[in-house]
């Protein structure tokens, strides 16, 4: 219907007429085409006709401008927090210091002990960058968090809605005077974060300082201890090659560089989880461990807690010798000093610029730096060889069984409101435990309800929780962790009657993801150039949302696994790399829709190959139907339409025999209800009237203008 609004409206333009959309078509025309006018009207009321809910955030929100202030019970006192610390940046004379929301790995999810940034400002969300001078307090982060600082900081501090350094850099210099200091903490920055505030802070006569010592750590009390948990190896039959092989391969890429590095540092946390199959608990839901490798032709150095490495792993990791493939433990907090001594020889060293931090960068003198966006590891382990492909597919099958218990769970508890946001998250996290091979959830379940939904990330927490409803849509974004795989999975849901605007937003979410799925694309395509198509169907009618199209993901591994997705920074795409597919739409105040499924990059078959390469597109390995509730097919083509049924006849011939086999015969059912083909017949009725009505405005036309 709205294909047909955009046309009915055009036809009319043509014929000296106005239509203006907005909220409703307005028609301006001749006396000639009033005839035409009340069944127009109403096609174009309803095309473009949004029921869009009022905003209200209840007051949980602070508010800063009343006297007295308002805050909401969810917010973090900080006045004690800040004094401390501007006692050490006095005793460090420095007049403002930025703390970042990372650590020293540059990680995406963080240690409890690393989330200094959070212990601030009492914000939890995962992005942001505070700032402290001797007077204000600000944070800055993007348009997916600010309801949630608004809900946890109390009015020491500013919020700044943008993530961008820059703002951060001009605030900054309107805040600091010339000749003054502004400390930061050079493990936690990574080189272009360090280069884009050092640049516009140097050349406008301030000072950045680099502090090697914490001052946040300093002031954190009851800052939780390092990690002490056991590393372990991972089994070979969850290994898609030997840690061995893997040395191998990328020694192999340092003799065929041109430049001919001698060396490889790797820094994040996952390159050395994956070059030596090893996995551990260092970091909540992402099974890696706090370490450093510095591989060269002839050596390689694991640094990490070394009390931490059994001795089986030691023999696994062939400790007792000195040859080419046996690895030197060394202390974890060695690993600058080691690389200062390495690069006084005649060495070069390759370096991933996104995950090494400027603490390591600046004790590497420049001519022997070989500099990459990513390091050989990180784009080796984005591609999945055969049997990793596989070992993913089997943990997204038993992952399947655990929604769908938790979805027929839910229709049979919300009508009875017994069920709550952090229930419905426990849960499905206990469905997930109890599949084998579980080693626990991927992330923090989003577990949203209603106007909760509408914070793309949010979080539920015993003073934020809604009940479940059959009036409200709900929200779940949730994943497992299995030893051979990592899933990450959301689906959206109304029990009850949806608004039409609930439904077309849903649909066209939908239609987005759908579109995504089935591009084919020349493969090294960059994933920015692709999102496009999912966002597609909600700009035709003016809705967007604020988050990225989507991420990779691993083997047992980061729930976001870079550098596969679909941002400006993010490796092109090829056939093996597995991503997320996960667009959505927030509406403040009211709900939030997402339908995300993780996709293979598959070899497309096509008529044709230009230039000799095979095109590409997407296989979902998600196999958990969406809801039939929410789907509108009126607005659906008949591709997107044949897509669904396709694809609800591989969920039934891949995941109906494992409800079967697990003896989950209600789940079973719900499965075949759920999985039933969708009609084409009202499409086609639509089709056949936009046809006709084409043919008589050409008719029209021809008598009028001819």
């Amino acid at each position: 219907f709205v294909n047909l609004h955009w046309s009915v409206c055009s036809f009319l333009f043509l014929f000296k007429p106005r239509c203006r959309v907005k909220q409703s078509c307005t028609l301006t025309m001749a006396p000639s085409c009033w005839s035409f006018s009340a069944w127009i009207f109403i096609l174009c009321g309803y095309a473009a006709g949004l029921n869009t809910p009022p905003r209200s955030d209840g007051g949980t929100t602070r508010n800063c401008t009343s006297d007295p202030p308002y805050l909401p019970p969810t917010t973090v006192n900080t006045s004690q927090h800040l004094s401390a610390l501007r006692e050490q940046m006095r005793n460090f004379n420095i007049s403002a210091y930025i703390i970042p929301a990372t650590d020293a790995h540059m990680s995406e999810y963080i240690a409890e002990r690393d989330k200094r940034r959070e212990w601030m400002t009492g914000f939890g969300g995962s992005a942001g960058t505070a700032v402290v001078t001797m007077t204000k307090a600000a944070l800055w982060t993007d348009s997916r968090y600010w309801t949630e600082a608004e809900r946890q900081m109390d009015c020491n501090w500013e919020l700044q809605k943008t993530p961008w350094v820059s703002s951060i850099v001009e605030w900054l210099l309107n805040e600091i005077s010339p000749g003054q200091r502004i400390g930061l903490d050079p493990f936690l920055f990574s080189i272009s974060d360090w280069n884009s505030y050092s640049g516009p802070i140097e050349s406008s006569g301030r000072i950045l300082t680099s502090i090697t010592t914490n001052l946040v750590d300093r002031v954190w009390n009851t800052r939780p201890p390092p990690p002490s948990n056991e590393i372990y190896r991972l089994k070979e039959e969850f290994t898609g090659s030997s840690w061995k092989e893997k040395v191998s391969s990328i020694r192999s890429q340092m003799s065929q560089h041109s430049q001919k590095p001698t060396a490889v540092l790797l820094s994040a946390l996952d390159e050395s989880a994956w070059l030596f199959n090893l996995r551990s608990k260092d970091i909540p839901y992402n099974p890696f461990f706090f370490s450093y490798t510095l591989l060269s032709h002839d050596f390689i150095r694991l640094f990490v807690n070394v009390s931490r490495i059994t001795l089986e792993v030691q023999k696994y990791l062939n400790t007792s010798c000195t040859e080419p493939l046996c690895v030197q433990l060394i202390d974890y907090n060695q690993i600058q000093e080691n690389v200062r001594n390495y690069t006084k020889g005649n060495v070069k060293i390759w370096i991933g610029m996104q995950y090494t931090t400027y603490a390591l960068y600046e004790v590497i003198p420049k001519e022997k730096l070989l500099t990459d966006n990513y390091s050989p590891v990180m784009k080796t382990k984005a591609v999945k060889n055969q049997k990793e492909q596989q070992l993913m597919r089997n943990s997204h099958i038993r992952d399947a069984v655990a929604v769908i218990q938790f979805l027929v769970w839910l229709e049979k508890n919300v009508p009875k409101g017994t069920v709550d946001e952090i229930s419905a998250a426990n849960y499905v996290d206990n469905l997930r435990g109890k599949q084998e091979h579980s080693a626990g959830p991927s992330f923090a379940t989003i577990s949203a309800s209603g106007l909760n939904a509408a914070l793309a990330h949010y979080s539920p927490s015993n003073k934020t929780k809604r009940k479940l409803t059959v009036d409200e849509m709900y929200l779940i974004d949730s994943g497992g962790q299995y030893l051979d795989g990592t899933t990450d999975i959301t689906r959206t849901v109304h029990w009850g009657t949806p608004t039409a605007f609930e439904k077309e937003a849903y649909t066209r979410v939908l239609m987005g993801n759908i579109d995504l799925t089935t591009l084919i694309f020349p493969s090294e395509s960059s994933g920015r150039n692709l999102e496009a198509f999912a966002r597609k169907p909600l700009w035709e009618v003016g809705l967007n949302y604020g988050h990225g199209t989507g991420h990779g993901i691993g083997n047992f591994f980061a729930v976001h696994e870079w550098p596969v997705g679909f941002q400006s920074n993010n490796i092109p795409l090829t056939k093996g790399m597995f991503t997320s597919i996960e667009p959505g739409y927030y509406h403040d105040g009211a709900f939030g829709i997402r339908i995300e499924d993780v996709a293979l990059v598959v070899e497309a078959h096509t008529k044709h190959m230009f230039g000799g390469q095979p095109y590409l597109t997407f296989e979902a390995i998600t196999l958990v139907p969406y809801d039939r509730n929410l789907i509108n097919t009126t607005i659906m083509s008949a591709i997107q339409i044949s897509y669904l049924n396709n694809y609800y006849q591989t969920i039934r011939k891949t995941i109906g025999p494992e409800l079967q086999n697990q003896k989950l015969e209600q789940e079973y059912t719900w499965l075949m209800q759920n999985t039933e083909p969708f009609s084409q017949g009202t499409l086609a009725a639509v089709s056949m009237s936009i046809m006709t009505f084409t043919l008589l405005a050409n008719m029209f036309l021809q008598r009028v203008l001819f």
